[in-house]
C-alpha cells in the first residue's frame, strides 16, 4: 500500500503546498488536514498552537504517513521541534524553505516578511534569514486581516484588494526587493499583494521550495512513490465542509474527496 505524505494546516492555506506537491510529485498520495474550525492560529498562544498541532498529528497517525509536513507558518514557528521529538518520521515546516528562496532572490539584501501575529512575534523568519545570510536586513509586518479573507473565500474580491493595500502601506515604504509571504494562506492573495507593492517587489512563498525538500528527503530515504495509477488523495477539515470543499476545488482545479472530522478530544476548545 502506498503511504501518504501528511500535510496539516490551520485551514485552507496549506493547499498552496498541496498544489505544488501535486505538480512536482504527481504520484505521491496526500492526506491533508485543515483545522478550519479553529483558524486562524496566528493570534493564539504558542501553547495552544502546539496542543492543536499535536492533536492533528495524532489524528493523521492512523493513516501511517511516511512524512509530516507542517504547512502552517505559525505552527512551524512554535511546534516544529516539539512534533519532531514526538514522532519517528521526517517532519518538515515551511519557514526554512521560504527563507532560502528569498536569500537566493534578493539583490539588495533587504527582505520583507509578512505573516500572522504569531509568526512575526516568534521571529522565526528573522532567525532563519540571518542564519543563512548574517548581514541581510529583514523588515517584518503582521497582517492579521489576511487569513480571514482567505478562509471565507474572499481572496478575489474588491474587499480583499482594499484590505491588502491598506495593510501593506508600512512595508511598501521600506525599499525591499522581495517579500516573503510568511503564511501559506497568503498566496491566495498574491494578485492584490503584487498590485499593492506596485509589482516592483518579487513575491516569495515556500510551497515550491518545500516540495523540493520533500522530494529530496523521500529520495534519500528511498520512499518516492512509483509512477503508476494516479493516487487518491484524502482531505479532512474540522469546520464547514462545504466552504472548505469549494475553496479547495477552486484552488486545486480538481474535485476532492472530503471528510469532516468530529473531534473527540476533551481538551479541544472551539
Amino acid at each position: 500500500m502506498q503511504r501518504a505524505i501528511a500535510v496539516l494546516d490551520s485551514g485552507v492555506g496549506g493547499l498552496t503546498v498541496v498544489k505544488e506537491l501535486m505538480r512536482q510529485l504527481p504520484w505521491e498520495k496526500i492526506c491533508y488536514f485543515g483545522d478550519t474550525a479553529r483558524a486562524p492560529y496566528g493570534p493564539r498562544p504558542a501553547e495552544e498552537v502546539i496542543a492543536f498541532t499535536r492533536e492533528i498529528v495524532d489524528y493523521l497517525a492512523q493513516f501511517e504517513p511516511k512524512m509530516i509536513v507542517i504547512a502552517c507558518n505559525t505552527a512551524t514557528a512554535v511546534a516544529l521541534q516539539d512534533i519532531r521529538g514526538r514522532v519517528n518520521l521526517p517532519v518538515i515546516g515551511v519557514i526554512e524553505p521560504g527563507a532560502r528562496a528569498a536569500i537566493d532572490l534578493t539583490n539588495v539584501g533587504k527582505i520583507g516578511v509578512i505573516g500572522t501575529e504569531g509568526t512575526i512575534k516568534s521571529g522565526a523568519y528573522v532567525h532563519a534569514l540571518t542564519k543563512l545570510a548574517p548581514h541581510v536586513q529583514v523588515v517584518s509586518l503582521a497582517c492579521p486581516t489576511f487569513v480571514p479573507l482567505v478562509e471565507n473565500g474572499l481572496f478575489r474580491t474588491r474587499e480583499a484588494y482594499a484590505a491588502v493595500s491598506q495593510a501593506l502601506l508600512p512595508i511598501k515604504r521600506s525599499e525591499i526587493d522581495c517579500l516573503i509571504l510568511g503564511c501559506t494562506h497568503y498566496p491566495f492573495l498574491a494578485a492584490p499583494i503584487s498590485e499593492a507593492m506596485d509589482n516592483d517587489v518579487a513575491l516569495v512563498h515556500s510551497a515550491e521550495e518545500t516540495a523540493k525538500e520533500i522530494a529530496a528527503i523521500l529520495t534519500a530515504n528511498n520512499q518516492l512513490a512509483e509512477a503508476s495509477a494516479v493516487p487518491v488523495h484524502h482531505f479532512f477539515c474540522s469546520g464547514d465542509p462545504v466552504k472548505f470543499q469549494q475553496i479547495a476545488q477552486d484552488w486545486l482545479g480538481n474535485p476532492i474527496r472530503l471528510a469532516t472530522v468530529v473531534w473527540q478530544f476533551p481538551q479541544i476548545r472551539l
